[in-house]
């Protein structure tokens, strides 16, 4: 397949090509190259870190939040990009600094440099809810004003902003998919399913402590997110945003209650307020994804307890690699002992 056969693919007539994803080893980055790569899809992953063995597909190592729209673009052009989607960005245990870098300046960067191309790659930019802000108890729409209180929020509005007045302008194709809470298999141990998974993956005896579990969010797993990623990439849409969720509002000690009666353990979580804290907000979240079923055909395959059960399926597995290797570092050790003996 030619440069241009692949740069043709993934515009609108359901075709595989080839894409770039960056932050491809990160929770969702991961599963977007994966259901890419079963599309028949040429995948060229991009992330900081160490690479992935378990991955079929190449891996590029860069710092692209560091790095110079023409070197992005001289990379694009080498692997004849017919769509970069960028999963890439920070939130956990970042700064408001690292935010506004890896959120908002790299999607500055990528639309400078896909503005360089002859043929320009369709650019999918992942969103968040948090862009929107603190709402009324009625469905979250496209349209809802965007009024973010967090840094978070904050630096990927925009970023968000960064591709859609790129697009409005002509220097750029793509879509924003502002994606609500994900979950599922390989969810960060910083975010709160993630951790209650964890805690009762490797059975710690001591109470998991939490802040009082009083908001109701909308839960979307992350491989129908993947899914919703190349739907995007097909579909010949562009200057949209499109809300990506389960399109529910549900209660978050009620998840959290349900991933204890599936682990089957008895690990005791509390809920308490920190001390001399405000007392939490009731959070309410519920996204209207009727504009991407309507657009690109999307709509969420999984159920939460499915999305449950496959995390905490994750988080087990993850704990038993851990302590076999933690097994294997203590062994040398005894072994040498016994032999001085």
């Amino acid at each position: 397949m030619s440069v241009n056969d692949r740069r043709a693919g993934g515009r609108g007539g359901g075709e595989a090509g080839s894409v770039v994803v960056l932050g491809a080893t990160g929770f969702v980055g991961r599963h977007i190259c994966e259901v890419f790569g079963a599309a028949g899809w040429t995948v060229t992953g991009i992330a900081r870190g160490a690479q992935d063995p378990s991955t079929t597909h190449e891996i590029i190592s860069l710092d692209v939040v560091s790095a110079e729209p023409g070197h992005i673009a001289g990379l694009l052009a080498e692997r004849g990009a017919g769509a970069v989607v960028n999963a890439a960005g920070a939130v956990w245990q970042a700064t408001e600094d690292d935010m506004t870098r890896a959120n908002a300046a790299l999607v500055e960067h990528l639309v400078a440099a896909t503005a360089r191309l002859d043929a320009r790659p369709r650019l999918i930019q992942l969103g968040s809810v948090h862009e929107y802000g603190p709402v009324p108890r009625t469905g979250i729409t496209e349209d809802t004003p965007t009024a973010p209180v967090t840094p978070y929020g904050r630096s990927k509005l925009a970023g968000a902003r960064a591709l859609l007045d790129a697009t409005a302008s002509g220097e750029a194709e793509g879509l924003v998919l502002r994606v609500s809470n994900v979950s599922g298999p390989g969810t960060h141990r910083a975010s709160l399913l993630g951790m209650v998974a964890h805690h009762l993956a490797t059975s710690a005896p001591e109470p998991l402590r939490l802040a009082p579990l009083l908001a109701h969010r909308d839960f979307v797993d992350v491989r129908d997110v993947a899914d919703a990623a190349l739907a995007a990439a097909r579909s010949g849409t562009s200057g949209q945003v499109l809300n990506i969720g389960g399109g529910q509002a549900t209660s978050v000690r009620s998840l959290v209650l349900r991933l204890t009666e599936l682990a089957g353990a008895a690990a005791e979580i509390v809920e308490a307020p920190s001390a001399g804290g405000r007392p939490p907000e009731a959070e309410w979240q519920r996204m209207d994804i009727g504009r991407a079923r309507r657009l690109l055909g999307w709509s969420p395959r999984r159920s939460l307890d499915d999305s449950l059960r496959d995390l905490l399926a994750h988080a087990r597995a993850g704990a038993h690699r851990e302590s076999l290797s933690s097994a294997l570092q203590v062994a040398p050790t005894t072994m040498a002992l016994s032999d001085h003996r």
